[in-house]
């Protein structure tokens, strides 16, 4: 009996918004993902999604690569749990995974977007796994709610005060300019202080001196929390602040550049997409300004069809946007948008798009 597998072609190039087939022909399910490199390989985290509906029945997974373009499959990483008393259960949901390398620990740290199974999103929290090796098996630790009990470290008294005097039935009715102020002012970062902030999209950033950051989309998606976290990486300092209150932003990108810190988001609209926006700072704990979205040419309103999940650094010869187009009727078959990000003279991104593009274009 003769017998064959499916090997796929190797790719020499990247090729935006097509189908991504791994070192064994079937396309990549690493979707909401994020990039770790460990000496000369690089590790793809993203969740393993169903063909159909929105929950997890495997969780997330990990492929490897030496050339960012030719992925192997390298199986779960993070799986769902059997046990049904686990937040992390089959039938949850596991959203936009990122693992970072804890020098002091010599431990990998996964964290991501955690709903638990039959709540929609109302949970709202980060899970939490560790692993000894880059491929995993993660362990899972916990989900929780991030900085209970604790307000942003720029609010003043005034402030502190001025939120809690805010009355919830006031503002019943949502988007009026009136609702939009109380926001602003900390409406829901008053309502959700006793159990924590809500955290749904999400990345984790280490900065150069080896501290990490956790950047995820709080109070009913409507503004961004940067929280610090511990050596370990492993919970929170407590020191947090907002950025852009009220603005609607999910799905952000951080990286650093020539001293400044650059952040890439997307406007809050289901799985359609919408036009990104981007921020700039000097330090991460602001003051963020916000610039004109960095996409350029035609169809960059959305972000030609696609949504940030991702920034990274390639060597020192420049970097790469890591998108999603998402396909709601099958999410395991949605594609990807990586992009070369080209800087103008003044140091500002723009990402034109590419329809095929090999890493000689980062160096232009």
């Amino acid at each position: 009996m003769l017998s064959c597998s499916v090997v796929a072609q190797k790719r020499t190039t990247f090729q935006p918004e097509k189908e991504w087939p791994d070192t064994e022909g079937k396309h990549i399910n690493a979707h909401g993902g994020g990039i770790l490199k460990k000496g000369k390989v690089y590790y793809w985290y993203g969740e393993n999604r169903p063909d159909a509906g929105g929950s997890m029945n495997t969780g997330i997974s990990v492929y490897t690569s030496r050339d960012l373009m030719n992925w192997e499959n390298r199986g779960i990483a993070l799986s769902v749990s059997s046990d049904t008393l686990s937040p992390i259960q089959a039938g949850c949901i596991m959203e936009r995974p990122k693992v970072v390398y804890n020098r002091k620990t010599g431990k990998y740290v996964m964290l991501f977007h955690l709903e638990l199974k039959g709540q929609g999103y109302a949970a709202a929290q980060v899970g939490f796994a560790v692993a000894d090796q880059p491929e995993g098996p993660f362990r899972f630790l916990r989900g929780l709610r991030p900085n209970a009990g604790l307000w942003p470290v720029d609010f003043s008294k005034n402030d502190i005060e001025e939120a809690c005097a805010l009355d919830p039935f006031r503002y019943s009715n949502w988007w009026t300019p009136e609702w939009r102020e109380a926001v602003k002012k900390g409406l829901f970062l008053a309502r959700d202080l006793k159990g924590g902030q809500m955290s749904r999209d999400m990345t984790v950033y280490v900065d150069e001196d080896g501290t990490a950051y956790h950047l995820f989309s709080s109070e009913e998606n409507l503004t961004l929390h940067l929280a610090e976290l511990t050596e370990d990486y492993l919970d929170y300092t407590g020191k947090y602040i907002r950025i852009a209150p009220g603005g609607q932003n999910e799905a952000p990108a951080l990286f650093k550049r020539d001293g400044k810190y650059w952040l890439i988001t997307s406007g809050c609209t289901g799985w359609a997409p919408n036009e990104a926006r981007m921020y700039v700072a000097d330090s991460l704990w602001g003051e963020w300004k916000q610039l004109p979205n960095p996409f350029v040419g035609e169809n960059a309103k959305k972000t030609f069809n696609g949504q940030s999940t991702f920034i990274l650094p390639y060597k020192n010869q420049g970097f790469i946007f890591m998108g999603d187009i998402w396909n709601p009727k099958s999410l395991s078959s949605s594609r990807y948008l990586w992009l070369p990000i080209q800087f103008q003279k003044d140091g500002t991104p723009v990402i034109p798009y590419r329809e095929e593009w090999t890493l000689k274009d980062l160096m232009k």
